[in-house]
């Protein structure tokens, strides 16, 4: 059975990711992982994104041993805090409200592995995002257009994005939820691409 695998697995439920990795010109298939995150909003960052992305691409690995497996996670960082996902509008809100007029960190952890091939990568990206001065009618405005609940901070700059965010530094595919040009270099290593 293992050899009618796709030799390329997504282990991530993000639209987002998908359409990134799609960019890429590889081909690609989906399987969620059945894991709980580690979301304590008061983890290092960069721990708890590799520490995620590793759970996903480990348990999709134990059950594809054949295939190459990325899994990936991605939190807003400020005020010596992760802002995962929030859980309602009130807490989108809030997040908005957190972020306005100021800089905070995109950190996403990305973790490959080939378990039958013994290998296993793991890499993280930071960008810096600011966001403009936002009033009570600008964040209701980006609220009534962008589904923020599964986005991590609240926000996707990738969806008017021109109503919040001044400016971005570093990799903005990070920002979105998958550093593509990391992500480009391991696969170029691995010899997944030219």
């Amino acid at each position: 059975m293992s050899e009618t695998l796709p030799r390329f697995i997504l282990a991530s439920a993000s639209p987002r990711r998908r359409e990134l990795l799609g960019q890429l010109g590889l081909p690609f298939t989906v399987v969620v992982a059945d894991v709980v995150e580690h979301e304590e909003r008061t983890t290092d960052p960069r721990t708890m994104v590799a520490h995620n992305a590793a759970l996903k691409a480990d348990w999709v690995a134990e059950r594809h041993p054949d295939a190459w497996v990325l899994g990936a996670d991605t939190t807003v960082f400020i005020d010596g805090e992760a802002l995962n996902k929030p859980a309602d509008g009130a807490e989108a809100r809030a997040m908005l409200c957190q972020l306005s007029g100021r800089t905070h960190t995109v950190f996403t952890g990305m973790a490959l592995r080939h378990r039958s091939k013994q290998i296993a990568i793991d890499r993280g990206v930071a960008s810096d995002v600011t966001f403009k001065e936002l009033d009570e009618a600008t964040i209701e405005a980006y609220l009534a257009r962008v589904h923020t609940l599964d986005k991590a901070g609240g926000y996707a700059i990738q969806e008017h994005g021109d109503l919040i965010i001044a400016r971005q530094e570093g990799s903005l595919s990070n920002i979105i939820g998958l550093p593509l040009e990391e992500l480009k270099q391991i696969l170029t290593e691995q010899r997944l691409m030219d």
